[in-house]
């Protein structure tokens, strides 16, 4: 029979290793938290505040950054960007989820021969260094007048998140009970309505989780969009960087829009923040 003192010491070591995680997790949420709390509080500083050294921390606020980004005094337009950034990654993210859906079916529920092999086959093609397929996407773009489209960042944004997509989606569809796609089956349910009515609705979480992490990938994304872009289909992240001057003063207006172009993500983000992290579990667990 365990004593009452011996089961008090097991706890105690067991508290303190807890409390100790606590702290932990709180200074490493601390430790990234700190540079988007000092960009916020930058991007409402005057340019000679925020370029002061030491900074200024009790500087008077204002809005003036914002005004910069949304063109209130400079005559920029940040609208067309952040049209273009969204259209990108909304139909990129549609068409990831589409084709991944499927082919996480076959190598999971249905797996194929050697579905192992397609698995890392789709892995790899992350380990090319994107600046190295560059030129001779750019060559592509420029013979076939596909040079500042924003069809061409839908068409490169889908192709960059698939294989993301199709890991991610397999390890949710590995948990959905292979009955419940037997019983739809005999009932004359095709494949179309099993993947849309059975199998999405019990691993919507996954879904939600793989489609937040691409539109992610797909916002953020600058290099493509840098080189294959001019006017017309500029993207958010390529109008950031014209705030970067090499005369004057930028870093106010800088933080200001970084800010307002990290807003949809963080929306995003907040809305779905349920569905994140039952989808990030899903798989987790065998």
């Amino acid at each position: 029979m365990t004593s009452p003192t011996s089961t008090g010491s097991r706890a105690r070591p067991r508290s303190a290793k807890g409390a100790l995680l606590g702290l932990l997790a709180w200074f490493a949420g601390l430790v990234f938290f700190l540079p988007v709390a000092w960009m916020v509080l930058t991007s409402f500083h005057a340019e000679s505040d925020a370029a002061s050294n030491p900074p200024a921390l009790t500087a008077p606020l204002t809005l003036d950054g914002y005004r910069e980004f949304f063109g209130a005094s400079s005559g920029t337009d940040p609208w067309p960007p952040l049209i273009n950034s969204l259209t990108a990654s909304l139909v990129s993210t549609a068409l990831v989820l589409l084709l991944a859906l499927p082919a996480a079916y076959a190598l999971s529920i249905r797996p194929v021969k050697k579905w192992r092999d397609v698995l890392f086959f789709f892995l790899s093609t992350k380990m090319l260094p994107v600046v190295a397929g560059l030129l001779p996407i750019y060559l592509f773009a420029k013979n076939t007048g596909l040079l500042d489209n924003i069809w061409l960042l839908v068409l490169l944004y889908t192709s960059m998140n698939l294989p993301i997509a199709v890991w991610m989606l397999q390890s949710f569809l590995a948990e959905v009970p292979v009955s419940v796609i037997e019983a739809a089956q005999l009932d004359g349910a095709r494949l179309p309505v099993v993947l849309g009515r059975v199998i999405a609705p019990i691993v919507l979480p996954g879904i939600a989780a793989t489609a937040l992490i691409c539109f992610i990938f797909s916002w953020n994304e600058l290099l493509f969009a840098r080189v294959l872009t001019g006017v017309v289909a500029e993207t958010a992240p390529v109008f950031l960087t014209s705030f970067i001057t090499s005369q004057g003063l930028f870093l106010a207006q800088l933080s200001a829009a970084a800010i307002a172009i990290s807003l949809p993500v963080l929306a995003a983000g907040f809305a779905a923040q349920d569905k994140l992290v039952q989808g990030l579990s899903l798989g987790a667990v065998k």
